[in-house]
């Protein structure tokens, strides 16, 4: 089904959880960039990580795709 974006249609948040996920935090970051819906806002939790999660995130943060 297609639906055509309107300036009314509601803003879409989507919650990537992380823990240690350095290995997989860019692919799950990139893929939400990828959503065609045009009102979307990505917020991305990290839970105390001590693997090089924060480090993948920070080009994300820079140009500020994500929050």
């Amino acid at each position: 089904m297609f639906h055509a974006m309107g300036k009314n249609d509601p803003q879409v948040s989507i919650i990537i959880p992380a823990y240690n996920a350095e290995r997989y935090i860019r692919e799950a970051v990139d893929s939400a960039c990828a959503q065609t819906y045009g009102t979307i806002e990505i917020i991305v939790v990290d839970d105390g990580s001590t693997d090089g999660t924060k480090e993948q995130l920070a080009p994300y943060i820079k140009k500020k795709s994500i929050t």
